[in-house]
């Protein structure tokens, strides 16, 4: 009896990881990078409080600002030249 509960989780969590990882393939990078904040940001504010609801939402909400801004932050490093290509600023 174990071993099959042990067998189907595994199978519905990676199941569960492919579909995931599916529906962000044809995200935007701007759209992977607040994804990832509001992921971190619930996460962290779930772990913080104990995983009170109201917290977890903060959380998420100051993870998408902070995904935002790092996207924004990405962005500045960056221009397109006169063929469509990107090209990375040296620092």
């Amino acid at each position: 009896m174990y071993k099959r509960s042990v067998k189907q989780l595994s199978l519905i969590s990676f199941l569960l990881a492919s579909l995931i990882l599916a529906g962000c393939a044809n995200m935007s990078p701007q759209d992977r990078r607040i994804g990832t904040g509001i992921g971190i940001g619930a996460a962290t504010g779930a772990l913080i409080s104990g995983g009170h609801a109201g917290a977890t939402a903060a959380g998420a909400v100051i993870g998408a600002g902070a995904g935002w801004l790092y996207d924004r932050n990405k962005k500045k490093r960056y221009y397109y030249d006169r063929h469509g290509n990107r090209v990375y600023e040296r620092r």
